[in-house]
């Protein structure tokens, strides 16, 4: 199978690149900046160039790619932060969040299209939070990165609606709280641990999934 991992030159990305490779999967894993991606240069697999947040590179990369079918996308590039309370919320913080979480990946699925429709599995994974369901928010705080989650999981919703005549598999995989730079040291999960399980996960999909809200087990997340 080929996967395409976004924002694999760390953390979670860079996990799922590490245990897709060592078990044969072909692997084009992006970063924004490939001459840092060291780890990532080590594992022998296709590192390409790739910000998200903007359209000419999400571009360039489908130009790059269009000879080339892709199994299973993972939408893993993300930035989060806590920030301020309401009344001190910059704006262009959450639009910037937007940009890279929910319209990010949007932009990356419409170009990839013919590369997915290529592809055996037909399958477009959305790595969310738990911080984006709506009905689970009783704390407040992180605004800009739950609404932009909350976003990502519309978007993945709507395209697996659209989608489905063509049997395609469109889910959100919530991967729980992992020590990552964004998760921090106190994460009860290693990065090990969630991908292994989300991987168990996304290799059990068929098209009767699509729409899903999931967490790394596979259990279902309230909306």
């Amino acid at each position: 199978m080929t996967y395409l991992v976004t924002g694999a030159n760390r953390g979670i990305g860079l996990e799922f690149a590490r245990q897709l490779s060592e078990r044969g999967d072909q692997v084009i894993a992006t970063a924004r900046d490939p001459k840092k991606a060291r780890e990532l240069a080590r594992l022998g697999v296709q590192v390409e160039p790739l910000d998200v947040a903007e359209e000419r590179s999400v571009g360039r990369l489908a130009d790059r790619l269009s000879a080339t079918a892709v199994d299973i996308l993972i939408h893993n590039a993300a930035i989060g932060t806590a920030g301020p309370g309401i009344d001190r919320l910059s704006i262009e913080d959450v639009e910037r969040h937007f940009r890279v979480n929910a319209l990010g990946p949007l932009a990356l699925t419409q170009a990839l299209l013919p590369s997915l429709r290529a592809g055996k599995r037909r399958t477009i994974v959305g790595l969310t939070s738990g911080l984006g369901s709506v009905s689970g928010d009783n704390s407040g705080d992180w605004y800009a990165y739950r609404a932009s989650k909350a976003a990502l999981n519309m978007l993945m919703r709507t395209a697996a609606a659209e989608l489905a005549r063509e049997k395609f598999i469109c889910v959100v995989i919530s991967p729980g709280w992992v020590r990552t730079e964004m998760g921090g040291k106190g994460a009860p999960l290693s990065p090990e641990e969630s991908v292994g399980a989300m991987l168990k996960v996304i290799d059990r999909l068929s098209p009767s999934d699509t729409g899903r809200f999931l967490d790394r087990r596979g259990k279902d997340v309230p909306w």
